[in-house]
């Protein structure tokens, strides 16, 4: 199935599904020399990883990453990098229900449309469970991006439902299960999605991103631009329905003598644009706000049609993320983390290892 891969010099191809039995990733590009064991990509699986709290689907994996090949005594030697993570709590026979019938706001109907087939446990190859890979190949990236430049990406939950959330106190993003900045909102947070479960329904979400000590320079001015490939790589994370960069569509209301971010000898005195100008960065931080519909596997009876084309009654049972945004956080992270590696080889590739212009 073609699209499995993401990025041109810092490339990431993923497979495996939900209910089989690994996932799986091959990196490739990645530099020779960085430091590398699986403890480094671990920690980002840990964040990502389920059933950690009540809040979460109660799926019981441990999500414990392999590395295969492309490291040697601690270090990588710029051959591909070959990850697996084994699936073992899998369920299988809570989708016996479903197997002929399409869930609403699920992939049921597309992929049996484009391919005559689905695999319909927990949502197959469709499933957010194939985002551990991406996490576990942002791992790679983020520490790249740190150890060599410097750079710190960063994601929060910024809204949830009609919670709105402020960045309050980074420092308490990872002592929470919302991944909330704003820890006095939590209880407020805990209170709102206790209600939505009690209904058997779901709510959506809204993640705030940014990576700090960005260079400038990264990104092309026409159709590679950085904010472009940003933008694919969040929308390419499931249930995700909406990106916007900087300030987004706050622009519809702004004037010119407002959005422009102006400049004196210190810098930018603003950063409306969230640190892309012509698809090229401009050494501020990167901005970006993400909008994560609900989970599409409630308990509420909903009208479908089963795939003879007969009118149906859907109750999705199983264990489901009331909020999938929840977990989303680390997923923005990485996917933000594959987008600018792959912009800084490209850069090299081009420019060689130029000092400021």
């Amino acid at each position: 199935m073609p699209g499995n891969a993401f990025g041109e010099l810092f490339r990431v191809a993923t497979f495996g599904e939900s209910h089989g039995p690994a996932l799986g990733a091959v990196v490739e590009g990645c530099p020779p020399g960085l430091s590398l064991d699986a403890a480094d990509i671990q920690r980002d699986l840990d964040r990502r990883r389920p059933g950690q709290s009540r809040y979460t689907t109660q799926r019981r994996e441990a999500d414990e990453v392999e590395i295969l090949s492309g490291v040697f005594e601690g270090e990588t030697t710029g051959t591909p990098i070959g990850l697996l993570i084994r699936n073992t709590d899998q369920r299988s026979k809570d989708y016996s229900e479903i197997k002929d019938k399409f869930r609403p706001g699920h992939a049921d109907y597309t992929y049996w449309k484009k391919y005559g087939r689905r695999d319909y446990r927990g949502g197959g190859r469709a499933s957010a469970r194939e985002t551990a890979m991406r996490v576990a190949a942002g791992a790679i990236a983020r520490k790249f991006l740190a150890d060599r430049l410097d750079i710190t990406i960063r994601a929060c939950l910024e809204a949830m439902g009609e919670v709105r959330l402020e960045r309050r106190d980074w420092s308490a993003v990872p002592d929470n299960a919302f991944f909330s900045p704003d820890p006095d909102r939590v209880p407020e947070l805990e209170a709102a999605l206790n209600a939505v479960r009690k209904q058997g329904d779901s709510i959506g979400a809204q993640i705030y991103v940014e990576a700090l000590g960005v260079p400038a320079g990264l990104g092309e001015p026409v159709f590679d631009r950085l904010e472009a490939d940003w933008a694919r790589a969040l929308m390419g994370i499931n249930a995700v329905k909406g990106v916007a960069v900087g300030d987004g569509f706050d622009v519809v209301g702004q004037r010119g003598s407002v959005h422009g971010d102006e400049m004196d000898a210190s810098g930018f005195l603003s950063n409306h644009a969230g640190g892309v100008l012509g698809g090229i960065s401009t050494g501020q931080p990167l901005t970006a706000r993400v909008a994560i519909k609900p989970t599409s596997s409630i308990q509420v009876p909903r009208r479908s049609l089963d795939v003879h084309g007969n009118e149906v009654e859907v109750v999705t049972k199983g264990r489901h993320d009331p909020c999938v945004g929840i977990r989303a956080v680390p997923i923005v992270e990485a996917m933000t983390a594959l987008t600018l590696m792959d912009h800084f080889l490209r850069d090299r590739a081009q420019n060689g290892e130029r000092g400021d212009g």
